[in-house]
């Protein structure tokens, strides 16, 4: 499948499937286990902190390869963590960013030192699910854009009210 194609698909899609699709790929189809992922974020961030999945746990589809996740075997495939929030952004060393003050750079095993409080609790969570989790932290506009003008979609699994 085209990468057009699947990110067409998703924008076609419901979120109950949209969510169907996560927890079938990234979770192994355990509602216990991301229920589990779910509330370790919300205890675990500044409150008020929105959480988006971003990546081919959404599409089913490497953006850059064109993979299907998992393509590489059993975990392989990375869980793209986006949070949303002043607070989350500022857990990251200021020379970490792709946009200063807006997108950071992604906090995973190649840079563990790059948010050093978040990482602890990224590694829980890796190991919690069994598969590598990258976090990074944005601004609203850059999801937008992200969005609609990259056509990079993402699901929203914790509402900025849920943390408060």
């Amino acid at each position: 499948m085209s990468k057009e194609s699947n990110t067409k698909e998703v924008y076609e899609m419901s979120d109950a499937a949209i969510l169907d699709r996560i927890i079938e790929l990234g979770f192994d189809g355990d509602w216990e286990l991301y229920k589990r992922f779910c509330a370790r974020l919300i205890e675990g961030l500044p409150p008020k902190t929105g959480v988006a999945l971003r990546g081919s746990v959404v599409t089913n589809e490497s953006y850059k390869e064109g993979a299907p996740f998992d393509a590489k075997g059993e975990n392989t495939s990375d869980l793209d963590v986006t949070l949303i929030g002043d607070e989350a952004r500022a857990m990251w060393k200021t020379d970490e960013y792709y946009i200063p003050a807006l997108h950071t750079k992604p906090l995973g095993d190649k840079d563990p030192g790059i948010a050093p409080a978040l990482n602890p609790l990224r590694v829980e969570l890796q190991e919690m699910v069994g598969r590598p989790v990258n976090i990074q932290a944005t601004a609203n506009i850059v999801m937008f854009v992200r969005d609609v003008l990259m056509s990079q979609p993402y699901f929203m699994i914790v509402e900025p009210e849920e943390t408060a």
